[in-house]
């Protein structure tokens, strides 16, 4: 369940940029540049390209999110 203000949505990894983001395809052909949630980081979750992950995207700037679960 997506917090107040932020939208939930399935993507698939595309490429990893340097710095920690990552660029997500989501379902519906938009791509979105997106960093990885702080339970992820500390528990060295590793993501890589073709991964499906979850993403939480806020209102407010539909063009970045943040992973929060990797399928």
């Amino acid at each position: 369940m997506a917090k107040e203000g932020y939208i939930e949505a399935e993507g698939k990894v595309l490429e990893v940029i340097p710095g920690g983001d990552f660029k997500v395809k989501l379902e519906n052909g938009h791509i979105v540049e997106a960093r990885v949630s702080g339970k992820m980081r500390q528990n060295l979750i590793r993501i890589f390209p073709g991964d499906t992950v979850l993403l939480e995207i806020p209102i407010c700037d539909l063009t970045r999110g943040r992973i929060i679960y990797r399928k």
